[in-house]
């Protein structure tokens, strides 16, 4: 990138001018990652200031068998496969249960597209676990492609299964199912009738019942940067139009190294991709907190990052961080990087304050629950060993 463009570029984010499809295209073709973070770290603090935002979660997957065999997915199982599995709801409460002592805030819920599993077990499952856990605990689950899943074997409108949903105890909708907009690179990568106009409209009408909700890129894979680009614009004009979505997460594309215990390749392109690297990994946050201006939050998944990658990306945009999370079979069912199943509240503090930030712990809908204290200054001034 030349310089004018450069300062071109600097001076409409540092006047808060809304970026264009065009200028995105040419920050993803900018190899400065250290301006580049420096504008996106700029944005980021004008937003939140010093802190980075961070909950104590559970992640929960009730069943892995699914209609679906998306190109990208090592999770789903088909029925009477090996490794197969679908929870009762009992099962479901005592594992969302056994985190309880931890004061557990959030309990995140996405399932594969079962075949036989009636419509029922779904709202039931959402009000079982509602009155088992304490109030405090807010229920986020499913994504779009499975409300959508859900008007089809129900024969309700997503409308009325929202609402009974809601009745149940949702508080927000997940935010996958995502991946990539485009239809040049989606058809290639997903195997479900959901695309973005059922996507868009079951957010829209999550919206209108006043649920908050995330939204996702799932990148690395067979996009280029014009696809991110476009898929960013796609939800910041849904934004503009609903202002229902709290914040946005990258997702980084899981290429198998192994697959799973039985040895079969779920992965249909691990032929053909690797992942993307740490150093793409935060140009495209940084190019999405500038892109994405009227979203207050920018979410690092630590699991599908690693705690390194993570922990710079809280310095190219970030401002939050996901969570303690415990069990996120969807990714480690495809990784093997050595990220562990659970980070402690502590661990989170730890590595917020490393990163240079003021932790603050949140609720689902982003109310305040505690503030902590920020980086101990002394450490920060004495050298200290890098962290593997």
């Amino acid at each position: 990138m030349d310089t004018g463009l450069k300062r071109e570029l600097e001076a409409k984010v540092f006047a808060g001018e809304r970026l264009s499809r065009e200028d995105g295209i040419a920050l993803y073709a900018c190899d400065d990652l250290a301006w580049l973070g420096g504008l996106a770290h700029h944005v980021r603090t004008k937003k939140n200031g010093d802190v980075v935002h961070f909950n104590v979660n559970r992640h929960l997957n009730m069943t892995n068998v699914c209609t679906a065999s998306c190109a990208y997915c090592s999770f789903q199982r088909k029925p009477g496969e090996k490794d197969a599995y679908t929870m009762r709801i009992e099962d479901a409460v005592r594992l969302a249960k056994s985190m309880e002592a931890e004061q557990l805030t959030e309990l995140h819920i996405v399932n594969g597209l079962h075949p036989t599993l009636p419509w029922r077990y779904y709202p039931r499952s959402i009000r079982a676990l509602k009155e088992a856990l304490p109030s405090t605990v807010a229920v986020k689950a499913f994504t779009a492609t499975e409300i959508h899943w859900f008007e089809r074997i129900s024969g309700l409108s997503a409308d009325e299964v929202l609402d009974e949903l809601i009745d149940a105890g949702l508080e927000s909708l997940t935010g996958g199912g995502a991946e990539i907009f485009d239809w040049e690179v989606r058809q290639h990568i997903v195997d479900h009738a959901t695309h973005w106009e059922d996507w868009s409209r079951i957010h829209r009408l999550a919206h209108s019942k006043g649920l908050k909700t995330p939204c996702t890129m799932l990148y690395g894979h067979i996009e280029e940067p014009k696809h991110r680009v476009d898929h960013v614009l796609r939800l910041r004009e849904l934004q503009d139009e609903t202002g229902g979505f709290h914040v946005f997460i990258p997702l980084r594309y899981q290429h198998d190294f192994h697959d799973s215990r039985d040895g079969k390749i779920r992965n249909k392109l691990m032929a053909r991709t690797t992942m993307a690297t740490g150093a793409e990994a935060l140009k495209t946050f940084a190019v999405s907190r500038l892109l994405f201006d009227n979203v207050q939050h920018v979410k690092v998944f630590w699991v599908m990052h690693g705690l390194q990658t993570a922990e710079l990306a809280l310095n190219h945009g970030a401002d939050d961080i996901d969570g303690s999370v415990v069990e996120y079979k969807i990714t480690h069912d495809a990784d093997e990087f050595g990220t562990p199943d659970k980070m402690t509240r502590e661990s989170l503090l730890d590595l917020i304050r490393n990163a240079g930030f003021r932790p603050v712990e949140r609720n689902t809908r982003y109310e305040i629950i505690r503030e902590f204290e920020g980086p101990d200054q002394a450490r920060r001034e004495t050298p200290q060993p890098m962290r593997v």
